[in-house]
């Protein structure tokens, strides 16, 4: 007798009902698992967009993702569930009609096809469509744990799972970082979603929420400001020539500054005859800033107040600069330019080591630029760092080591470090500070 009769001979109805429980608990298996990765591989922001865009299943999918712990839990128990309780059935059913030989049998199937059919296949078609996934399964995963017996065991899991791993419930529920934000940002751009300037954009807008007023100002020493006693018509001369719309107006020294002169009322006084009259008269009230405000708050305060130009104080109550409205655009896109400026460039490539850059560049912007390691501390300028590593005004064409990099004083135009050379040194750094031996001096 034939081994395939005897095969079918014991082959009853309640076989057929056992082959049809595994196929069933392998989908559910398959649809659970794919549902585990479409929905931990979906961010907030993304269930947002998906909601905004009015794709069906998205509400359920955004309730779901705000609190993962709430369907993780509840999806892997099924999961689990489903996998044993087939694994299970296929070794009971292989062991009672091949014996020991279906044991091993048994065992190739479930790693063999349970892998494959339940895990494998779905999660991985979940990880190529990571939005289809979620939109599909969320309403399914809604109906689950709102079911009560799976609703019960996953509070019970969740309530055990935080006391064997507690965290900062903080923490786990942060939104995005800035710098996965920049990093989707770079990934948009590859795949030329966003456009390079878009990227240096977002990028701007990121920095300009942490840059404070010091880092944006005129300095003290590049104030154009005249004396109180003044007269309108030397007033606006001084204007015209700098090519200024306003100009602040001192008593005695800068640090007492009481207004500021517009060039369009200099000129109403003009029309009238009141050309010799002191400034004193004619400016309005200066608005005053301390140089540690944010320049993001200070934006908003420009706009709704309607003013320009903002004195800096420093924690004594001294002029440290001004700040005007076109320095705070011009930190989001960049350098503004008119027929006054005169376009120099902060940095000039002189070899593949050299570069020139301007004393008053930040030491940040010229760690981008340049990849340099030059250190960053209380200075916020190339010509900062210079004077902190000399100690006192540097000699034009003096070398200072600066970590790994070398600084040469350019330009030095009396107290100030118009320009500064960096030297990018070699992979072994020079100790920080260190004074090279070497000095070259301006003859």
């Amino acid at each position: 007798m034939s081994r395939a009769p005897l095969l079918a001979s014991s082959l009853g109805a309640a076989d057929g009902g056992v082959l049809a429980a595994v196929v069933v608990l392998l989908a559910v298996s398959a649809i659970l698992a794919l549902a585990e990765t479409g929905l931990v591989r979906m961010s907030k922001a993304r269930a947002r967009a998906l909601v905004d865009g009015g794709h069906r299943g998205a509400r359920s999918l955004a309730k779901l993702v705000e609190n993962p712990e709430n369907f993780l839990a509840p999806v892997l128990l099924l999961v689990l569930v489903c996998q044993l309780v087939a694994a299970t059935l296929v070794g009971v059913e292989a062991s009672r009609l091949f014996g020991a030989l279906g044991v091993a049998v048994a065992t190739l199937f479930e790693v063999v096809v349970i892998f494959v059919a339940a895990e494998a296949v779905p999660k991985h078609w979940a990880v190529r469509h990571a939005d289809r996934a979620a939109l599909f399964s969320a309403p399914i995963v809604t109906a689950l744990i709102a079911f009560p017996p799976v609703r019960f065991v996953s509070s019970l899991l969740i309530g055990l799972s935080r006391l064997v791993t507690p965290g900062d419930e903080e923490a786990n529920n942060a939104e995005v970082t800035e710098s996965e934000l920049l990093a989707l940002a770079d990934v948009a751009v590859d795949e030329l979603v966003l456009e390079r300037e878009e990227r240096a954009l977002i990028s701007s807008i990121i920095d300009f929420g942490d840059t404070i007023v010091r880092e944006v100002m005129a300095p003290r020493p590049d104030i154009v400001a005249v004396e109180s006693a003044t007269p309108a018509s030397a007033v606006l001369e001084r204007a015209m020539a700098s090519g200024l719309s306003r100009i602040p107006v001192y008593n005695r020294t800068v640090d007492d500054i009481v207004g500021i002169a517009y060039t369009k009322d200099l000129m109403r006084a003009l029309q009238t005859g009141g050309d010799e009259r002191p400034i004193v008269g004619m400016c309005r009230p200066a608005h005053y800033v301390p140089e540690t405000k944010r320049v993001a708050p200070l934006l908003r305060e420009m706009q709704a107040e309607q003013y320009h130009l903002a004195v800096v104080v420093d924690e004594y109550g001294g002029t440290a600069g001004i700040v005007t409205l076109e320095d705070l655009i011009e930190e989001l896109v960049g350098e503004i330019f008119d027929e006054f400026d005169v376009d120099e460039p902060l940095v000039e490539p002189l070899s593949e080591s050299e570069y020139r850059v301007s004393g008053k560049m930040a030491v940040d912007e010229v760690n981008e630029l340049l990849g340099t390691d030059l250190p960053v501390g209380d200075w916020d300028t190339v010509g900062g760092l210079l004077l902190h590593l000399r100690g006192q005004i540097p000699i034009e064409g003096e070398h200072i080591a600066a970590g790994r990099d070398v600084l040469v004083a350019e330009k030095v135009q009396g107290r100030r470090i118009g320009s500064v050379r960096v030297v990018r040194g070699p992979a072994e750094p020079h100790p920080n500070g260190e004074k090279v031996e070497e000095q070259e001096h301006a003859t």
